[in-house]
């Protein structure tokens, strides 16, 4: 799968993602900031309550974007491709903007209505898309293909990973056995998946804003610190960012870096912009706009990767001995990059942070994946069953390596990326529409 991956991830996707969101500039005139901010800004002013639910969607949507992507994925990525790997995902985020913006505007356009409020996602206007063509058995296989990666994905990215990130963190940092920290926050997982959907949202409503503002204020406390060294990181990652002599000459040597393709694909981890899975939250919207609820989506990459993953990547480049010492270990790479600030205290201070994002992410996951399960097996008992699944996996994954869960991450995203990204063009006219309404 690794060979899979490298071209996957590091030639396919790239490329992809840089000709839809050519396509989509070029069809809405632009990235459509303004018109759907002043859209949003109309709803503001109404008093149908729709605001609030979209940034709640919104809130829960960053949940599962929140997390290993912007302190794990970073560090990997830095490990794995260097400096330049950051450049990378800044292009990816600021590519992605524009995909985010149109898979949100046809998850609202395609959201079905329940007894419990609006639900929906890709492999609903997936099927549709198919459907609209006369092509129903088709419809039914591409959504159904999508709904058992975005599965692979939950249960490798969205659960193995995190919970693996919150044992290892307690783990290094305050000598926490590991079984004891996925029994716990596997015991915590279960009894939230019980307050259903609702609970679930108003959780992650919460601990998604306190573990942010935390991170940038501990983050900006270490980089005022070391200001004086930030020249020198700029100048590494725009000049490894293009240093392809490992990999061979030209379009080659490009494609095959190892920035390109880790930068690229932890960018998406980070953001989930094109890959279509975050479009499940922002169809739970009361909106009344799907242009507005597109809007939020282009704050939720500009958050997530421009803020929050820069912030962990200067923490990082700051301190280049961390990287080098402990390349093999992401989580005790940030600890020792902290650590040059904060001393006795990093422990604590990261390990509440890892926690709360790993956990939000789980959360947030638990729902994508059910939402999935339920998609592929209308049963009554196939909530409960994927539950129950997916609270073994988070005990079993505190104790396990990452290697195949990262494999499996890897070929899951980019898959479903490149299947997200031909339904999105194949739907363009219908996203150009909402827009300009």
């Amino acid at each position: 799968m690794e060979f899979i991956n490298k071209y996957l991830s590091g030639t396919a996707v790239p490329i992809m993602l840089a000709a839809c969101a050519a396509f989509f500039i070029i069809k809405l005139r632009g990235i459509p900031v303004f018109r759907s901010a002043s859209s949003f800004c109309r709803e503001l002013k109404g008093r149908n309550g729709s605001a609030a639910s979209s940034f709640r969607a919104v809130a829960f949507a960053l949940a599962g974007t929140l997390g290993v992507g912007n302190i794990v994925g970073v560090s990997s990525a830095i490990a794995l491709g260097g400096a330049g790997a950051v450049f990378w995902m800044w292009i990816s985020a600021a590519l992605a903007t524009v995909l985010k913006y149109s898979e949100v505007v046809l998850a609202v356009l395609h959201r079905r209505a329940g007894k419990d409020g609006y639900y929906g996602g890709a492999t609903y206007y997936m099927q549709d898309f198919f459907n609209s063509r006369g092509k129903r058995a088709i419809g039914f296989i591409f959504a159904s293909a999508f709904a058992i990666l975005t599965l692979v994905n939950g249960f490798s990215m969205g659960c193995v990973i995190q919970s693996n990130a919150i044992a290892e963190s307690f783990n290094s940092t305050l000598g926490v056995p590991k079984a004891v920290c996925g029994a716990i926050t596997a015991a915590l997982c279960f009894a939230v998946f019980f307050l259903r959907g609702r609970g679930i949202f108003l959780l992650c409503e919460r601990l998604v804003p306190i573990a942010s503002a935390g991170y940038v204020l501990a983050s900006l406390t270490l980089i005022c610190s070391q200001y004086q060294k930030l020249p020198d990181v700029l100048y590494r990652i725009f000049t490894e960012a293009f240093d392809f002599r490992s990999a061979g000459a030209g379009a080659l040597g490009f494609f095959s870096s190892e920035a390109l393709r880790f930068g690229t694909i932890r960018g998406l981890f980070s953001n989930e912009a094109g890959c279509g899975t975050s479009s499940m939250a922002h169809a739970s919207s009361s909106t009344s706009s799907a242009s507005a609820q597109g809007f939020l989506g282009i704050v939720e990459v500009v958050v997530d990767t421009m803020v929050l993953c820069t912030m962990t990547a200067f923490v990082l480049l700051l301190d280049g001995k961390a990287v080098l010492e402990f390349a093999d270990s992401p989580v005790k790479m940030v600890c020792a990059a902290f650590g040059s600030v904060f001393g006795k205290y990093t422990g604590a201070l990261l390990s509440g942070f890892i926690f709360l994002f790993a956990f939000a992410t789980l959360v947030c996951w638990g729902y994508y994946g059910k939402e999935c399960a339920i998609f592929l097996c209308r049963s009554k008992r196939t909530e409960k069953i994927y539950y129950g699944a997916f609270v073994a996996l988070v005990f079993a994954g505190s104790l396990c390596t990452l290697d195949a869960a990262w494999q499996s991450a890897d070929f899951a995203v980019g898959t479903m990326t490149l299947m997200n990204l031909f339904v999105l063009c194949g739907m363009n006219k219908e996203i150009v529409r909402a827009s300009r309404e």
